[in-house]
């Protein structure tokens, strides 16, 4: 049964290496998420955004702590159980398209039908297709499209199995100016039409104001989370003052 509340993660902790060369990423880290809420998680490299988008998309097990999805504790799953979870609720969409090469486009937004051994929905592939401005490519590879056309291939595929969540990660990292604020303005008419929640990776404040909130990671927690305004140069401007405040 659904929850109120899109993600819920609690006393989050994870560290890579071992030993003396053990970095702490993640420490005690915190945060929820309203279903239909569109949110930017900022913070310098390093910081762990990354990391927490792979936890809460139950791609890695975190080392303490507690995250729910959509009323489901993904932290206590195992990794087959997950991984279904993962395909049926949750959409995650990567800086680098992650496409598969060998199938089309309706093919890779259909793919996790395909995973779970179903026949896909050519009605919902045709609509998502529409939504996206891909009308016409259902049948163009991958290698036969632009950056932008391949990032809003791998939207259509995160928001095909209608998640309660989605985690995009740097989605305008490898696409021009002019994509990317394409893809940023139908992240936000996509938000403003769906009960999806959007957890929007970014270290570009441009970007980030395309959320309707900002929350700015340091020292492995959420220092802050703020209204964005929608205006590039607050949210500019608090990044500078989060992260390099002025000496006395």
């Amino acid at each position: 049964m659904g929850s109120e509340k899109a993600l819920v993660a609690e006393g989050v902790c994870h560290s890579y290496g071992k030993g003396g060369g053990r970095c702490e990423v993640l420490k005690d880290f915190s945060l929820t998420l309203e279903k239909g809420a569109f949110m930017a998680l900022m913070g310098p490299s390093g910081s762990g955004k990354s990391t927490f988008l792979h936890l809460a998309g139950a791609l890695l097990p975190p080392g303490k702590g507690k995250i729910v999805v959509d009323g489901r504790e993904i932290t206590a799953m195992g990794d087959g159980e997950a991984t279904r979870f993962r395909r049926r609720n949750i959409g995650i969409v990567f800086q680098a398209f992650n496409l598969v090469e060998t199938l089309d486009v309706s093919a890779n937004i259909s793919l996790s039908a395909r995973l779970d051994h179903k026949a896909p929905d050519s009605a919902r592939v045709a609509l998502l297709l529409e939504t996206l401005g891909l009308s016409g490519k259902g049948k163009k590879f991958p290698d036969e499209l632009s950056g932008g056309e391949r990032q809003r291939v791998a939207v259509a595929r995160a928001l095909y199995a209608k998640p309660a969540l989605i985690l995009a990660d740097e989605p305008t990292g490898n696409l021009d100016v002019h994509a990317a604020h394409s893809l940023c303005e139908i992240l936000k008419s996509l938000n403003g039409k769906l009960d999806t929640a959007i957890l929007l990776v970014t270290h570009d404040p441009m970007v980030a104001a395309t959320a309707n909130e900002v929350a700015f990671l340091k020292d492995g927690r959420i220092a802050a989370v703020e209204p964005t305004s929608h205006d590039p140069a607050h949210v500019s401007r608090r990044y500078l003052e989060m992260y390099n405040p002025a000496q006395p």
